[in-house]
């Protein structure tokens, strides 16, 4: 019979750097450890309820990872500049909730590149390194310029982007490590052919506010991963509440199962039952 560990509302993953990452489970009010659980079988079910992880209010559905509707269009952090910083609208008075934006985004952030299914390019606060980028399921990755505002970090992730990519191929994450790459190298390539464009952020908001990283280390990440995936295949619990499968890795928010992966994040306020047998 299988000995319930947990259950509750869930949120993103706990990951903590180490050899290989260690990984908790937020669930209800436990933090359930994953790594031993790595061979076992593990059963996921998803009860039929969403609670609001700002107001604690039962939704239908989950807004913005984890929102009820309500609270998805009044609160800063779920506005469309913490998915576009660039399009920050601070300045002009028209902040959701000015505090939070002095206090999340009025803040040192930081620009760097990874590689988890390839080369990108990213931003997260300093306060947020690493844990940004184990949340992503990076194998490297390396802090190239620190920056004072959120939004102007968007502004030079959106130059670097011109030439390398910004988002995460989630298939290509899960199955298997990426071939190492000589990060170094590319931050001096695409810094040279930014040239033009940072100077001119420079000109607009000071020099201090722009800073390279010139004398950075290449940070290498290790997942708790048995065996990766043919072919990934996503579960959605929203259709098949239930998922069960023998746990054969864990990386960046991805629970990787013989029967199917399943991205924990995309279901945060979602109550859910754990179980391990």
């Amino acid at each position: 019979m299988a000995l319930v560990s947990g259950e509750g509302s869930i949120r993103k993953m706990l990951g903590t750097l180490g050899e290989p990452v260690r990984y908790a489970l937020p669930l209800g009010d436990e933090q359930l450890p994953l790594n031993d659980l790595l061979g076992r079988t593990i059963r996921l079910e998803a009860l039929g309820e969403i609670r609001c992880q700002h107001c604690n209010r039962l939704t239908k559905k989950s807004y913005s990872q984890g929102f009820c509707f309500p609270c998805m269009k009044k609160l800063a952090q779920c506005d469309i500049c913490i998915v576009s910083p660039e399009r920050c609208h601070y300045e002009q008075g028209t902040c959701r909730e000015p505090a939070w934006g002095e206090q999340f985004c009025m803040t040192d952030h930081i620009v760097y590149l990874a590689n988890s299914s390839g080369l990108k390019v990213g931003i997260t606060r300093a306060s947020q390194i690493p844990t940004r980028w184990i949340d992503q399921g990076a194998s490297q990755a390396l802090p190239i310029m620190r920056v004072a505002t959120r939004q102007q970090s968007g502004m030079v992730e959106d130059l670097l982007r011109q030439q390398v990519a910004d988002k995460t191929n989630w298939r290509l994450l899960l199955k298997g490590e990426p071939e190492p790459m000589d990060l170094i190298a590319e931050r001096d390539r695409l810094l040279e052919g930014a040239q033009p464009g940072l100077q001119a952020l420079q000109a607009r908001f000071g020099i201090q506010a722009l800073q390279p990283l010139t004398d950075a280390q290449v940070q290498h990440i290790r997942y708790p991963v048995l065996e990766y995936p043919a072919k990934p295949q996503s579960a959605n619990l929203d259709k098949d509440p239930v998922l069960e499968g023998t746990l054969l890795g864990i990386k960046g928010q991805y629970l990787m199962l013989d029967t199917a992966v399943i991205n924990i994040r995309k279901y945060t306020a979602y109550t859910m039952a754990f179980s391990v047998s």
